[in-house]
């Protein structure tokens, strides 16, 4: 028997901009579930490399997804939301391990439209000048891939 959504940990990902932290945490309320922010997970060495507008390499984002699969972990049968980008497959692979049963909601964005988005954000230290590199390895979710993709453009599809 398949687990019920609200006891199922939700990652919301995508790209910078599309929405992730709006859409995880009404999600989660509309769930009933706690919510974690994946930039909360992120090591202060990574911060501040992002701010400088480097972008992390698979080896700066290890530990970070370590993280956010423990947290996801712990709330395996009780049910959580979190934001992570999991833009290639291999990092949703190292989740699905920490926590199996995950299922992933792709906000996907066209990129014109997104870097307009995080060009207006204020107070956030991912710059707009890192989202090259990250649709550059943005891999969509695989068939194989309990998921959905959502888009964010707001035109009727």
């Amino acid at each position: 028997m398949q687990q019920p959504y609200t006891t199922r940990v939700v990652v919301v990902m995508g790209v910078s901009g599309t929405g992730k932290t709006t859409v995880g945490l009404l999600l989660a309320a509309r769930l009933g579930v706690p919510y974690a922010e994946a930039d909360d997970f992120h090591s202060s060495a990574s911060i501040r490399k992002m701010t400088a507008g480097i972008p992390l390499t698979d080896d700066d984002r290890w530990p970070w997804l370590d993280a956010i699969g423990e947290w996801a972990h712990g709330r395996a049968g009780l049910g959580g939301v979190v934001s992570c980008s999991a833009l290639k497959r291999v990092y949703r692979d190292r989740l699905r391990s920490a926590a199996p049963g995950v299922v992933f909601v792709h906000l996907a964005g066209e990129q014109g439209l997104v870097a307009e988005r995080v060009a207006a954000r204020r107070g956030h230290f991912m710059p707009a000048a890192l989202l090259d590199s990250q649709f550059a390895i943005l891999e969509p979710l695989g068939a194989d891939e309990v998921g959905v993709v959502v888009d964010v453009s707001g035109t009727p599809g």
